[in-house]
């Protein structure tokens, strides 16, 4: 039975105590709540970041670069720890105003270029280095038509079902419902344009392919919201195909250990300032050493 004691008031007005997980980071304002500058290090790209799957994207396209030789990819990835409000900081915000992760700056040309929300990160990635993103013609409008389909549609999966399924302070069967039924339109989307296409958008790799693994890929290997089960994703088997064969990936691998702090210890490099630094200095090796 739905509970309809509930009514909205006339004016919203906010109460943190309803918001749950993150009910600490969530606010109804934007800027900045502290001043904190941002740290640089060494390379022509500095990624201001955190692990989820926005963040994941990212990462792992800069170690596909870096996989083929750019050497110019070559960054720095800082932890941005999210829980503690670090994006709420005041270097943070005038990178990305909007407080989300993640954030570039890219210094490698006269005038730094701050970069914000990861498909344009992406697309400046992919342009800068000519790689992953057709330079014109039907095959970039396809990459580019998936890029935006993610973008577009990775709310409703991470806000939407992810958020009221696992995080939300109470099980509620409507918004469950209905984000569960779309979650699963999503991926069937997915699976059709799959049944007839090695990658997303035709025989070639791109940027849509590493932004939609990032959630939905995950998703289907069982690393978001503990919901492969639930939501059945070995009935999508065209998408399981294409999961898997891009986590083999070794780019993929490291991108996705870049800026993670949660997992096993093996898995987390907070901190990436070097290629050895997947070898030398994840955190369980860190921790080792400290000890």
């Amino acid at each position: 039975m739905s509970d309809t004691s509930y009514t909205p008031a006339k004016i919203w007005t906010w109460n943190q105590e309803n918001g749950g997980k993150f009910a600490s980071i969530n606010r109804p304002i934007a800027g900045a709540t502290h001043d904190k500058d941002l740290p640089v290090g060494k390379h022509p790209m500095q990624l201001y970041s955190l692990a989820t799957p926005n963040g994941v994207k990212v990462t792992v396209m800069l170690e596909e670069l870096l996989a083929l030789g750019h050497t110019g990819a070559e960054y720095d990835a800082w932890l941005i720890n999210i829980g503690e409000g670090d994006q709420f900081g005041s270097g943070f915000v005038n990178v990305n105003p909007n407080s989300k992760i993640p954030a570039l700056m890219d210094y490698s040309d006269d005038e730094p270029q701050r970069v914000f929300e990861s498909g344009s990160i992406m697309v400046h990635l992919a342009e800068k280095f000519s790689e992953f993103l057709p330079k014109d013609g039907a095959e970039r409008t396809e990459v580019m038509s998936w890029l935006f389909w993610q973008m577009g549609s990775a709310p409703y999966l991470g806000g939407g079902f992810g958020h009221f399924y696992a995080y939300a302070p109470e099980k509620l069967e409507y918004p469950i419902d209905r984000f569960s039924m779309e979650a699963k339109r999503q991926l069937d989307v997915l699976d059709r344009q799959l049944a007839d296409n090695l990658f997303i958008a035709g025989d070639n790799y791109s940027i849509a392919d590493m932004a939609i693994w990032a959630w939905y890929g995950q998703l289907v290997l069982g690393r978001l919201y503990d919901a492969a089960e639930y939501l059945d994703v070995a009935s999508y088997p065209h998408v399981m195909r294409w999961a898997k064969a891009i986590d083999a990936r070794p780019a993929v691998s490291k991108g996705r250990m870049v800026n993670r702090a949660f997992g096993e210890l093996h898995t987390q490099l907070r901190e990436r300032h070097d290629a050895s630094d997947f070898e030398f200095r994840t955190q369980d090796k860190l921790e080792t050493a400290a000890e």
